[in-house]
């Protein structure tokens, strides 16, 4: 079984909360993290009929069973539990008492947010980390066949082709968990409006053209938009929000979390396409920019990422607060670093002036070194930055 970087967080949570909620993409390994971490708790899905309709039809008889705890799988599809966890841990408020796990984010959390309120510990678990992956360190796997592939566990822990994959997860995830949260007639028009989603990865968001290009209302696409989100497919990197004497960018990035998913969506099937498609730098750019993500949310914190751009050309593609400072990233995918690369890792910093940090230009190479004023980083060594 891979290990999970989050082990130690939910470790921590256990000792400080009641109830400990783990949500995340469909396929992410949650059901598997819990179990290994919660190992002595009796295991229950809410997937299963049998299961639900008991719930349903005798809440206080299915829930005598697990007076002194347990893992409850894809909470979310029996919204009255948290009611009635809010009513046992009141009772008997234990840490490490109950694991909620769910997959989609609205669901659960609205669940949480009415009932659980200061009695839950919350963790977001995305794919696996570039850390957890075999082979990453080892250097046994390249840039490309890792964009290729993405990062979810079983296609790193059982003999799986990624194409065969992302199209049973796709179709799995269309057909179920977007039918749950809205009504759409026509599936063919939604799967048409993620690839266009998947062509616009590390661009601007720009919901009027996205909708007009799929043939939809702009109310509907920011509505689908939405679903994405909280299906955890893709992620809305939001602009810097301090100014410092310009003329700000306001509009958030798009970018997908799995990079392997996006080439899917793409239509990209093998290495050598990838290595030459003009959009294998934006979808590099997405690998980096979820490896921040999956950094903040293992550790239990929130995401906290920004990006910066203004109508001077400065920017900076990754943006996040250490203490007082500013930790300017920019991300490059060639392999070979060039002087433009330090030029455009400097200039990453000059926003912020005395506020940024040295600033880190994260690369497609596998040498990590310092260069010009700059911390030229691996894509392999991701572990060890995006601290808080």
């Amino acid at each position: 079984m891979i290990y999970r970087n989050m082990t130690a967080t939910l470790q921590r949570l256990a000792n400080a909360f009641p109830v400990i909620a783990i949500t995340g993409p469909r396929q992410s390994g949650k059901t598997t993290l819990a179990k290994s971490v919660f190992a002595g708790k009796p295991y229950v899905t809410l997937e299963d009929p049998a299961e639900r309709a008991f719930a349903m039809e005798d809440p206080k008889g299915f829930l005598q069973r697990f007076r002194d705890g347990a893992i409850f799988d894809e909470a979310q599809r029996w919204p009255d539990l948290f009611s009635y966890l809010q009513g046992m841990v009141d009772e008997a408020p234990v840490p490490g008492k109950f694991i909620v796990t769910g997959s989609q984010q609205f669901g659960l959390l609205s669940g949480v947010s009415q009932s659980l309120a200061g009695r839950v510990g919350m963790t977001t678990l995305l794919p696996l980390s570039l850390s957890e992956i075999p082979g990453v360190g080892e250097h046994s796997i390249s840039l490309d066949h890792l964009l290729l592939q993405g990062c979810y566990p079983a296609l790193h822990a059982r003999n799986m082709l990624h194409g065969d994959w992302f199209s049973s997860y796709t179709a799995t995830y269309i057909e179920r968990d977007v039918r749950q949260v809205i009504k759409i007639q026509d599936l063919s028009v939604f799967q048409r409006f993620v690839r266009l989603c998947a062509g616009r990865n590390g661009q601007m968001l720009n919901l009027h053209a996205l909708a007009g290009e799929t043939g939809i209302s702009h109310t509907t696409a920011r509505s689908w938009l939405s679903v994405l989100e909280s299906s955890y497919l893709v992620h809305l990197l939001p602009p810097y929000y301090r100014n410092f004497g310009k003329r700000l960018v306001k509009t958030p990035k798009l970018y997908f979390i799995d990079q392997g998913l996006a080439c899917w969506l793409l239509g990209i099937r093998s290495s050598e396409l990838l290595a030459i498609h003009p959009l294998r730098g934006a979808i590099f750019e997405s690998c980096i920019v979820s490896e921040c993500l999956k950094a903040r949310y293992n550790r239990g914190l929130p995401a906290d990422l920004y990006f910066w751009r203004d109508n001077n050309g400065l920017e900076a593609d990754i943006v996040f607060e250490r203490g007082r400072m500013l930790q300017p990233i920019e991300i490059k995918s060639g392999q070979t670093i060039t002087g433009d690369y330090i030029r455009s890792g400097l200039k990453a910093a000059r926003f912020a002036a005395d506020e940024a940090l040295q600033p880190w230009l994260i690369y497609g190479g596998d040498d990590s070194y310092e260069r010009g004023g700059v911390s030229v980083m691996s894509w392999r060594d991701c572990a060890q930055w995006a601290e808080p």
